[in-house]
């Protein structure tokens, strides 16, 4: 053994990687040691990949899964800091987006009165609804986040100077449809709409003035956390099943209090 050789046991020690972990990440060729014994198979590491075994710890403890730690790493060996940058910032909003989440179950949780479990539904009621012309944006994204950014979007455009000196004026409830055939935790396609009244100027490219036709649905009226939306959806489901109806266009919600 050479003095730059590290045994896999002190790497593990300096670098917070177990040896198990090393070891995988050895197979999967992620940190490969520089030497190996040809008779034990001892690995043996060198001190310049002790820079890449913290990083390594360190990208796998702020959450980043073992394939973007590699195409990280391999972003930053090929000089394209970008790439990395671009990767990091990705994982800073998810973060935000996750401690956001928590939060709201923390209080929930934390609530003496149990909204988490208390909540009122209507029955469910087949009726003929009226068109709409809404000012509309689709995205995709996590449910929760991208809707509060097209809420935000659709409400800057709507209380513009040029909007509000055209007198335009919102006239129903926020609504949101799914356009996915299913759930989804990533890149659900979802658009958020706003009905409204007056002559309206969009200078986002990707929001429209368009016309929601009349349509027969099913509805209910959950009130309630969004933790227990999915009770109301079961119930609208199993209403459908027994009468025999069957989905015919996005399910949409609208939200008759402030979202």
């Amino acid at each position: 053994m050479t003095v730059d050789q590290i045994p896999i046991g002190r790497f593990s020690l300096v670098t917070r990687l177990s040896l198990k972990a090393l070891r995988y990440y050895d197979e999967k060729g992620i940190l490969t040691p520089k030497a190996k014994d040809p008779f034990t198979g001892y690995r043996y590491y060198t001190g310049d990949q002790m820079a890449v075994g913290v990083k390594i710890s360190t990208l796998v403890n702020l959450g980043f899964t073992l394939e973007e730690t590699a195409a990280i790493l391999e972003a930053e060996e090929a000089g394209n800091h970008a790439a990395a940058e671009d990767r990091l910032k990705v994982r800073l909003q998810a973060t935000k987006n996750e401690i956001t989440r928590l939060e709201r179950v923390a209080a929930l949780l934390n609530n003496d009165k149990s909204e988490m479990l208390k909540m009122t539904l209507t029955e469910p009621v087949v009726k003929d609804t009226q068109a709409f012309r809404v000012l509309s944006k689709r995205a995709k994204g996590q449910y929760g986040p991208t809707i509060g950014r097209l809420i935000g979007e659709l409400m800057k455009c709507l209380f513009s100077p040029d909007n509000q000196r055209a007198f335009v004026k919102m006239v129903g409830p926020i609504m949101t449809l799914y356009h996915d055939q299913e759930y989804k935790e990533e890149d659900a396609l979802m658009e958020v709409a706003v009905p409204i009244t007056g002559r309206v100027t969009v200078t986002d490219p990707e929001m429209e003035v368009r016309n929601l036709q009349p349509m027969k649905v099913v509805s209910l009226i959950n009130k309630g956390p969004y933790e227990t939306v999915g009770q109301a959806y079961s119930k609208l489901h199993e209403y459908m099943i027994a009468h025999g109806y069957e989905y015919a266009g996005p399910v949409m919600e609208l939200y008759l209090s402030d979202p």
